[in-house]
This record gives C-alpha cells, sequence and structure tokens, in this order.
C-alpha cells in the first residue's frame, strides 16, 4: 500500500517547501533535485541522497549550459544537500502533508490502515532527510590519481587512432580517426566537432594554422594555433575526400549503406567513441570526448606551454578549470632538477669513511 501511496506523490509537493523568499542559489540547488529525480525516474520517497551526494560529486553530473561533466567539491555538494534536507523539513513540519496522504488513501481502508500507511510514509520521508544517512565528508585532496580522469599518454593516443582504421568500416574509420585526431590536436567539445564546417579548418591566428570554433561556450568564437599537432589535418583530409565533402558540416552521420547524411549529434561523437575501448594498466577503458579534452590539455601542459595560453585554447573562463583538465601537474614538474649543496662529507662515495668516523658530542 505505501508503494502504490508513492506513486501518487508528486514531487512538486517538496518544491512548494523551498522556504520563503529562497537565494538564487537555493533556488537552482532545488531544480537541479527535481531534474534529477525526473531523470532517474525517482521520487522523493524512494530517491536516496547518499546517491545523490555520489551523483552532484561525479562526471554524471552534467552542466546544462557547457554539457560538459561538472563534479562538485564535497563542500559544494554539502550546501547542496543542506538545501534538499530543509525542503524535507519543512514538508515534515506541514499538517497538509498528512491531510494530502490521508487523501490518497484508499476510502476502504480502515482509520487503523489508513494510519499506518501514512505514518510509513512519513517515516520514509524523515530518514530520507535524515544527515546521518547521507552526509558528505569533506576532506582535502592536493594530488588527484590518473585513475580518477583518463589523459593519454602519446603511444595510448597512438593506439586509439589506429583503432578505427582497423576496426570499423573503410568510410566510418576515416571520419572516426578524424573526429578523434581533430579533439585530440584541438581540445574541441563534442557540441564544438560537430559544429565545425569546412571553412573553419584552415583559419590564421597571427599567421599561425588554426582551427575556428565558433559555437563554443557562450557562443564565443575562438582560434585554436594547431601547432606540431597540424598532421591532424591530414586524417581530416581523408575523411573529407573520401566521404566527398566540400563545404559545409565537417563531420557527418553514416546510414547503414555507408552513405554520408546530415551533421552528426554530440550523442552520436559519444557512442563512436565508445567503439574503440583501449587498454590502459591492464584493463580495457572507454573514452568519452571530455578524456581526450583533458589528454590535450595534459599534453600541452607537458609541452612547457603556459596555463593562460592552455586556458585560452579551451576555451575556459576560469584558470581553476583549465587546471581541473591538466589534472595533476605531474611529478616530473615537481620533482627538483638541482641538487642541494649538501656538505661533501655526506655524499655517497665518502658514506663508508663517514660511518667509521666517530663524533664527539658538544
Amino acid at each position: 500500500m505505501a508503494n502504490e501511496l508513492s506513486n501518487k506523490l508528486n514531487n512538486n509537493i517538496l518544491m512548494q517547501h523551498i522556504g520563503t523568499d529562497p537565494s538564487p542559489s537555493q533556488i537552482s540547488r532545488a531544480n537541479q533535485f527535481m531534474q534529477y529525480l525526473t531523470g532517474h525516474d525517482l521520487n522523493i520517497l524512494n530517491c536516496d541522497l547518499a546517491e545523490y551526494a555520489n551523483y552532484l560529486q561525479s562526471d554524471r553530473r552534467i552542466n546544462i549550459i557547457t554539457g560538459e561533466p561538472s563534479p562538485l567539491s564535497a563542500k559544494s555538494a554539502s550546501s547542496h544537500l543542506s538545501t534538499i534536507r530543509g525542503m524535507f523539513q519543512r514538508l515534515l513540519k506541514n499538517n497538509q502533508l498528512r491531510d494530502y496522504l490521508y487523501a490518497q488513501v484508499d476510502v476502504s481502508d480502515s482509520k487503523a490502515d489508513k494510519k499506518a500507511v501514512v505514518d510509513e510514509i512519513i517515516e520514509r520521508l524523515r530518514n530520507n532527510s535524515d544527515s546521518m544517512n547521507s552526509s558528505v565528508k569533506v576532506e582535502a585532496q592536493q594530488d588527484e590519481a590518473d585513475s580518477q580522469h583518463i589523459r593519454l599518454t602519446m603511444p595510448q593516443v597512438r593506439v586509439l587512432l589506429q583503432k578505427p582504421l582497423d576496426d570499423s568500416t573503410r568510410l566510418v574509420g576515416l571520419r572516426d580517426c578524424a573526429m578523434m585526431s581533430l579533439a585530440l590536436a584541438t581540445g574541441a567539445r563534442e557540441g564544438e566537432l560537430v559544429a565545425i564546417q569546412v571553412s573553419d579548418l584552415r583559419q590564421r591566428l597571427n599567421g599561425k594554422l588554426a582551427l575556428r570554433i565558433i559555437q563554443g561556450k557562450g557562443n564565443k568564437t575562438r582560434l585554436v594555433p594547431y601547432g606540431q599537432f597540424a598532421n591532424a589535418l591530414l586524417a581530416v583530409d581523408h575523411w573529407l575526400e573520401a566521404s566527398q565533402i566540400k563545404d559545409d558540416y565537417v563531420f557527418r552521420s553514416l546510414d547503414r549503406h555507408g552513405n554520408v547524411r546530415d551533421s552528426m549529434t554530440t550523442r552520436a561523437v559519444i557512442k563512436a567513441l565508445k567503439r574503440y575501448p583501449i587498454m590502459i594498466d591492464g584493463a580495457l577503458r572507454t573514452l568519452t570526448p571530455h578524456d581526450l579534452r583533458r589528454t590535450y590539455a595534459k599534453l600541452l601542459y607537458m609541452s612547457d606551454m603556459d596555463l593562460v595560453s592552455i586556458q585560452k585554447n579551451l576555451g575556459h573562463a576560469s584558470i581553476q578549470t583549465t587546471l581541473h583538465y591538466i589534472g595533476d601537474t605531474g611529478a616530473e614538474k615537481r620533482q627538483p632538477t638541482v641538487n642541494l649543496p649538501i656538505p661533501t662529507q655526506f655524499e655517497r662515495s665518502n658514506l663508508p669513511q663517514l660511518h667509521k668516523r666517530s663524533f664527539k658530542r658538544d
């Protein structure tokens, strides 16, 4: 009975208890929670706030404006949950909830049965909002393990770009190889990749060959110099020649007969990448467009490009976002490259003599 009644409980009843004069951030958090429930076919009774906390801090949380993964820090996730718990608590204190629930119970049930069902529903709501059941542990993390996000090495990039040519039909393979090559050469988002036109491929920035990205974040146009990655255009040119594409969109969908159709969707880009898993640290891993974007950022950083230039190429408004894409700045760059001026008697060649020597106490 409680399960049947929970299906009738409208999630909007929680939204009505956001509080008086809520701040824009509280409204945003509440709307995001409602979208989460709808997107995961959940309601306020069967949702798990502990799982929602995990969702907020994972790459499954997508920024609705940029379409990119946007995990929250533990501190921000805790603030989100605080807003949602407050909504639950205000709902539980409102007697209209009990009246609403009684109105939904089958009239043929006895008064005792009705009360038992309503009490169970309210207890579930109370448990859902209990901070003990969905706390967020806030801990400082200076370094990020390589396994948390995929950033390919050059040998792994070589393996990845070869796979479409080995594993797919000729035209699909050429397209996917060209698409991944351009993403790795410019850091373009999947939404930007599908919007690239032939005329964008060979633009100039201060005389240097560059890709023009018109439909970037916030509809800002940016130019990304290819530099040494300009050889990615060889793969793109092979695709254009084989598909006989002369203008308009570079990357197109193909029907089951191999005929070139309309421009690709971002979903099609994501699906295409899943066809080419590669071995990383002994495990087969599938890649996302953002893995290629992170790889681009890390490769630029490892080639000693300054952070501001990497930020501009990626189209980030904040340098902190760029640092997140680069990931750990690398043990190599954090190792001192010169020796400390240790006294010569402590040099390794003198260790035997040092061990035999006795020192007088002061």
